[in-house]
């Protein structure tokens, strides 16, 4: 991983996010796009593949900041001179998400929006005290944990206000507990995926929470958007982890969790997963933890089609047979993915769809789990393939944003959509979104794949490519539109784990009704009753 000082634009005055300020993750780790795509992209889209590079960051224009000398001056007594910066250098790192249109409008050379300012708290007083200068001089605050919401989740959105700041909590980066006997730790909201795996580690515990966003996203992020990990069959989404917050709202403190379960009335500690930061700062997670692995199996396999497929993970599911991560990609995500052998080890086995399996635990848990799921998947169709392509896919599982990177600067639009819903529901909901994006983005590939498995239902993931055109963002805001209205349609949810953000936020209606609506705006009122925190995000 790059250091801080390399991540972002020089001149910043304070440390800057880990990631690109104009891309995904590490400038390092980014590839260029191999002959195999190039040919794809130039049969399928018609798109040359040559690389076309953006602004650089002293290019960029930012609109001017609107925070006041005396405001800094204010913030600077509340978190410290050195935890304050109104500096383009700081602002522009900070500028929004990492979202396909993220990126496009970083490639902007038009005037960009950016937070007024940036401060980073140490504590929950320091960020008590900013929140009430906020509410006092109103200015909106965006907490900011690892920068990657794909769902405008961090856009600076003053909401009437006089200005924005963003709330960077990567100060709150400690161990506070760890209670081997409970198995159970504390930990704070500004710890990303791979500081807290190495915290525990050095005790011999681990999480195990790996979604795509693990290198760089917050555990304070992963509660406010109800993230789920990869390793969601065994582990359960990031929510099912969480046995404890601590939360700054405007109207004071919290501390939600007191026991393992409780039927002191409906459960608080759920109005503040997936409130992406517009109720209160959460600053520390009370979390399930597990001793260290001790063995890891993995296997792949080849269905003959995604009905197929979905039928056999379905039987894996419901038996309970244990697997830590189970996963299906439907026939066009296969056939790109035998195309980059770095993804699937260049198993020529494959066709039709890939399933992945890992399993791990203790060695006779292991044994077990996977001669249950092996077993069930060999009576519901599926051929094994070996473990190679599993390996393959955990080695790279953290990089495809990487790719859609390059994709962009060679002239092709890139961008993902989840959704989920009941097993019977899902090949209508799969057909509904895949023939939306299509009629939206004519001669676009649309892949899919089930990447969450559940007793009752799964997720489904949608990666679409086609070429940027010549108003990229016009063009996928339609899509975008076309799909969300067919996934309401056919009865998915708007969102299974990128979270509401400003980009979800027309259909909440349609997903909780409008009591629902009213039920969160007026718990918003209670607790932000100045409308401090992110505005416009989550609560129509």
């Amino acid at each position: 991983m790059a250091s801080e000082t390399q991540a972002g634009p020089a001149g910043a005055a304070l440390p800057l996010p880990p990631m690109k300020w104009d891309a995904w993750g590490d400038p390092a780790l980014a590839k260029e796009l191999s002959a195999d795509i190039k040919g794809l992209l130039a049969a399928a889209l018609g798109v040359t593949g040559d690389a076309t590079p953006g602004p650089a960051a002293d290019e960029i224009v930012l609109h001017p900041s609107r925070i006041t000398a005396d405001d800094l001056k204010a913030l600077a007594a509340a978190v410290g001179e050195t935890n304050v910066s109104a500096a383009d250098a700081d602002r522009l790192p900070r500028a929004g998400g990492k979202s396909t249109p993220d990126l496009l409008r970083r490639r902007s050379r038009d005037p960009q929006d950016a937070p007024d300012a940036v401060v980073l708290p140490g504590d929950e007083q320091e960020i008590a005290a900013v929140l009430a200068l906020c509410a006092e001089r109103r200015i909106a605050a965006v907490p900011f944990g690892g920068g990657t919401s794909v769902v405008g989740g961090l856009d600076p959105e003053r909401g009437g206000l006089t200005a924005v700041i963003s709330l960077d909590l990567r100060r709150l980066d400690r161990l506070h507990d760890l209670d081997e006997t409970s198995g159970e730790a504390v930990l704070g909201a500004g710890l990303t995926g791979p500081a807290a795996e190495a915290l525990l580690a050095e005790r011999g515990y681990e999480l195990g929470h790996y979604p795509q966003s693990f290198r760089y996203a917050t555990l304070g992020g992963f509660a406010a958007t109800r993230s789920s990990g990869q390793d969601s069959a065994g582990h359960g989404r990031f929510d099912e982890m969480v046995r404890g917050l601590r939360v700054v709202t405007p109207a004071g403190v919290l501390d939600l969790g007191r026991a393992p379960a409780s039927a002191a009335g409906p459960d608080l500690r759920e109005l503040f997963l997936g409130s992406e930061g517009t109720l209160g700062v959460i600053t520390a997670v009370r979390l399930r933890v597990h001793p260290l692995p001790a063995v890891k199996a993995y296997e792949a396999w080849s269905l003959p089609d995604f009905a197929t497929g979905s039928a056999a993970l379905r039987a894996v599911e419901q038996a309970g047979t244990g697997p830590t991560v189970i996963r299906l990609s439907d026939e066009a995500e296969t056939m790109v993915n035998l195309a980059t052998t770095e993804q699937i080890g260049g198993a020529p086995a494959i066709t039709g769809c890939l399933a992945v399996t890992v399993f791990e635990g203790t060695a006779e848990q292991v044994a077990t789990r996977h001669r249950l799921t092996r077993d069930t998947l060999l009576a519901a169709g599926a051929t094994s393939v070996g473990e190679a392509p599993a390996r393959a896919w955990e080695h790279g599982r953290f990089n495809a944003p990487y790719l859609r990177d390059s994709l962009l600067s060679a002239g092709a639009l890139c961008e993902t959509l989840e959704t989920a819903a009941s097993w019977s529901r899902l090949p209508q909901l799969r057909t509904a979104v895949t023939e939306a994006l299509t009629t939206a983005l004519p001669g676009a590939l649309v892949l899919c794949h089930i990447s969450h498995v559940y007793p009752t239902g799964a997720s489904l993931y949608f990666t679409v490519v086609a070429a940027l055109g010549e108003d990229p963002l016009t063009r996928w805001a339609a899509a975008k539109r076309a799909a969300g209205d067919a996934i309401v349609t056919a009865g998915g949810t708007i969102t299974h784990h990128h979270a509401v953000g400003a980009d979800h936020r027309p259909w909440m209606s349609d997903e909780i009704g409008e009591l629902g609506v009213r039920i969160l705006r007026a718990v918003k009122a209670e607790l932000d009753p100045a409308g401090i925190l992110n505005p416009g995000k989550l609560i129509p």
